[in-house]
């Protein structure tokens, strides 16, 4: 039984972020389809920031009519509207309406907002129903969670999204009598392995089995035996891989159990309100800038060199969140000038990628191996070391207090919507990057 038990919080816990996770790791396809092109990610980070209206709601109904909240209705509502949602963007996430003289993936956006609504809500929802069941069962729910970035990151890897190739073509210009005859490279994507389509099928499949788990969780009697072995370590850093991005997770049961690991020899630094100040302002900015700032523009640094290195960038960095928490549950530091260094040096990666969106569609080493291979490595460093400071500063703030880790979450959730509506406009009013096809860009060599 508790094995079962086991392998059903792990497929509770993908159907908390597969869907999200999975729109941005096929972008490398759909940015070549869409209307919105190379602008599409800046569109996405905004309707991302809007979806929070949902555990907004959850939060005032429990702040303003406690204990009248059913979350497990909750939980069952939102997990088939992110069912449903998946199903219905694989049937029309290419179906455009024309809005103002152009064209607009009305229907794409709609869906994505609800898809993201579901996302953002199971941050107040999935971890207090979890919070019925034994603690050891929470570190596995965690584990599920982080495969809901990892297993769209390894579809997208097999399905080879956003294959391109250059094509010469010749076209004659001129009359019968002095006719020139002119050639031309363009770009030419290859069909992946298998449809956009399909994608979005497998994602309708994993909230299914997601929702499966959670009616055979929900309706097993509360009255059995549990068993209380561990089946994997059971630390702080566990529940706050996904805590941190998804504030006002942490309840009463999670402090209880943080209260049980603590011992008369295991005692935690005080910290200053100096040293507060930098943890809060840590939180704000590493928040901005993987969220808002660089999402934004992952297409306009990665595209120029062409749609390998950005199908690369973009399915391996959505596995860099679950890598960083399974290497901070094995090297763990709480020191604030390490992680200060940390965060230079991932903000040192991310402005290189900001730079090269800056260049776009001519940045440094373009056409080459290096530059392909410098790009996808700066954004995998980017999110790896980032992802491991918001880990750490979780644990760090989990320690202190129950408040200072939801303040934790408010400071996250600020840092994301301010880099997400300072990125929009510079993207789609003021144009300050610019597009490019890969084949027939007129760089200088």
């Amino acid at each position: 039984m508790a094995v079962l038990v086991h392998l059903l919080a792990c497929a509770f816990g993908l159907g908390s972020w597969v869907a999200v996770n999975g729109l941005w790791v096929e972008l490398p396809l759909i940015v070549n389809t869409l209307p919105e092109g190379w602008d599409l990610p800046s569109f996405l980070t905004v309707i991302i920031q809007l979806a929070n209206v949902g555990p907004l709601l959850v939060t005032l109904m429990h702040r303003l009519c406690p204990g009248r909240l059913k979350e497990h209705l909750v939980i069952y509502s939102i997990l088939c509207i992110g069912m449903m949602s998946c199903l219905l963007l694989a049937l029309f996430w290419d179906r455009t309406t024309v809005i103002g003289g152009a064209p607009h993936s009305t229907a794409f956006f709609i869906i994505t907002f609800f898809l993201a609504l579901v996302d953002c809500t199971s941050s107040v929802t999935f971890l207090p129903f979890m919070m019925q069941l034994p603690a050891n069962y929470i570190t596995t729910f965690f584990i599920g969670e982080g495969l809901s970035g990892f297993i769209p990151g390894v579809i997208a890897l097999a399905q080879g999204v956003g294959m391109a190739k250059c094509v010469n073509s010749t076209h004659t210009t001129g009359n019968n009598s002095s006719s020139e005859e002119l050639w031309s490279f363009h770009t030419e994507y290859l069909p992946p392995n298998f449809s956009t389509e399909l994608f979005f099928f497998f994602l309708a499949l994993m909230m299914c089995v997601s929702l499966g788990a959670f009616i055979t969780l929900n309706k097993l009697p509360r009255t059995f035996e549990m068993s209380t072995e561990n089946l994997v370590p059971d630390t702080p850093v566990s529940s706050v891989c996904s805590g941190l991005d998804n504030p006002g997770t942490d309840t009463e049961g999670e402090s209880n159990h943080g209260d049980r690991e603590e011992g008369p020899s295991k005692v935690h630094p005080k910290h200053s309100i100096a040293q507060l100040c930098f943890i809060y302002c840590v939180v704000v900015w590493v928040n901005a800038v993987t969220n808002g700032v660089l999402p934004s523009v992952q297409t306009y640094s990665c595209i120029p060199y062409g749609n390998l290195a950005y199908h690369l960038s973009a399915a391996l960095s959505s596995v860099a969140n679950p890598l960083a928490c399974t290497v901070a549950m094995f090297a763990q530091t709480r020191s604030l000038v390490f992680l200060g260094v940390l965060t230079f040096l991932g903000t040192g990666f991310g402005s290189y990628n900001m730079a090269m969106a800056a260049m776009s569609p001519c940045p440094l080493f373009q056409g080459t191996m290096l530059g392909e291979i410098l790009i996808v490595l700066s954004w995998l460093c980017f999110t790896g070391t980032l992802s491991y400071v918001k880990v750490m500063v979780g644990v760090i703030l989990r320690d202190r207090s129950h408040s200072a880790l939801v303040w934790c979450g408010a400071a996250a959730q600020m840092g994301s919507l301010l880099g997400s509506v300072t990125m929009f406009p510079l993207v789609n009013s003021y144009r300050l990057f610019q597009a490019g096809d890969f084949c027939s860009s007129q760089c200088p060599s």
